[in-house]
C-alpha cells in the first residue's frame, strides 16, 4: 500500500501562511532568525555544561542532552520550512515527509520522558539529598536518556507505517507548515479509526502519564521545600525548579492541545499555531529560561564571555 501511494502521487503540499503572499519573507526573517537563535543558545547551553567542571552534575547532563536534542528537533522542520519560503514551493516528497514525521515523533517522544527524567533528578536531589550521589550515577543518567530513545524507534516506525499505509486520494495539501500525523490523517479517505486511536494512546503514553509524573514530583519537591527553614535555600530551589516547570508547561500544553483536542475545521489553524509552540517557541526558550534562572549557568557564560574579551 505504502507502494502504491508513492506511485500514486509525488508527494504533499504545505500550506503554511501561503495566503499571505506579502509576508513570506518577514516570516523566512522571522523563522531563520528564530532557528538561529535556537542553534546559538542551545548550543552554548551545551558547551558549558560540557566544559566547566562546576557543572558536571546529573542536572547539567539532562539540561546538556535536552539542548541537544532540541538542536535536532527544529532541524527536522525549520530548514525544509526556509527552504519552502524561499523558493515558494510548498511540496514535501511523500518519503520526505514519513521520513519528518518519524523523526519529529521521535525526538519528541524522547523530549517527553527526558523532561519527566530531570523532574526525577530534582525530586532526589531535593528531597533525598544525602542518596544523591547514591542514586543518580552516570550510567543511571545515561540509561534513562538511551532508554527513552530505545522505546520510541519501533513504536513510532509501526505508527508511521499505519499512517502512510492509508490512502490519500482527497486533497495532498497538509494545513501546515510540516508534516504531522493530525493534519495528514484529515487527507485520508479511508476509515482512520485505528490511526486515531493509536495517536490517542501515544498521547497517553508520552504525554498524559509523563506530565502526571512530572506534578507528582514537584508536589513533593514543593512540600519539601515549604519545610526548609533558609529563605535564601528555598529562593535558590524555586528559581531551578520553576525553569523547569516553564519547559514543561509550554511543550506538554501546546502538544496535547494538538494532538488530544477533537479536530475540526474550526480549530484547524489554532492547531497549526500551537503546533508552532512545541516546534519553534519552546526551543527557542529553553536556553532563556535555563541561563536567565540558572545562577550557575550565568556564572559559566559570564566566565566564557569574559576569556574571550581577554583573548
Amino acid at each position: 500500500m505504502i507502494k502504491g501511494n508513492f506511485t500514486a502521487f509525488s508527494g504533499f503540499t504545505l500550506l503554511g501562511y501561503s495566503e499571505l503572499l506579502n509576508l513570506q519573507g518577514l516570516l523566512f526573517a522571522l523563522f531563520f532568525f528564530i532557528y538561529a537563535g535556537i542553534i546559538l543558545g542551545n548550543g552554548l547551553i551545551i558547551y558549558v555544561t560540557g566544559t566547566d567542571p562546576a557543572l558536571d552534575n546529573p542536572m547539567y547532563f539532562f539540561l546538556k542532552s535536552l539542548s541537544f536534542l532540541e538542536i535536532c528537533y527544529t532541524s527536522v522542520t525549520i530548514p525544509k520550512i526556509l527552504v519552502n519560503l524561499v523558493v515558494e514551493d510548498q511540496t514535501i516528497s511523500f518519503i520526505g515527509c514519513a521520513v519528518q514525521i518519524y523523526f519529529m515523533l521521535l525526538l519528541g517522544g524522547t523530549e517527553c520522558l527526558l523532561l519527566a527524567a530531570m523532574a526525577y533528578d530534582r525530586y532526589v536531589a531535593i528531597c533525598h539529598p544525602l542518596h544523591y550521589k547514591i542514586i543518580m550515577k552516570k550510567p543511571l543518567c545515561v540509561g534513562l536518556i538511551t532508554g527513552s530513545l530505545t522505546v520510541n524507534i519501533p513504536m513510532y516506525a509501526g505508527h508511521i507505517y499505519m499512517v502512510f499505509s492509508l490512502p490519500f486520494c482527497a486533497s495532498h495539501e497538509i494545513n501546515n507548515f510540516f508534516c504531522d500525523v493530525p493534519p495528514l490523517l484529515d487527507l485520508a479517505c479511508a476509515d482512520t479509526y485505528k490511526s486515531k486511536v493509536f495517536v490517542f494512546v501515544d498521547g497517553i503514553l508520552f504525554l498524559i502519564i509523563p506530565f502526571f509524573l512530572i506534578l507528582m514530583s514537584y508536589v513533593k519537591i514543593i512540600s519539601t521545600i515549604l519545610k526548609m527553614p533558609s529563605v535564601d535555600g528555598r529562593k535558590k530551589v524555586f528559581s531551578t525548579c520553576s525553569s523547569h516547570l516553564t519547559v514543561v508547561s509550554l511543550f506538554y500544553g501546546s502538544a496535547s492541545i494538538v494532538y488530544l483536542s477533537p479536530r475540526s475545521k474550526e480549530t484547524m489553524e489554532i492547531n497549526k499555531l500551537f503546533s508552532l509552540f512545541y516546534i519553534i517557541v519552546v526551543p527557542m526558550f529553553n536556553p532563556i529560561i535555563y541561563s536567565l534562572r540558572n545562577k550557575e549557568v550565568k556564572v559559566s557564560l559570564g566566565k566564557l564571555f569574559s576569556r574571550k574579551v581577554v583573548l
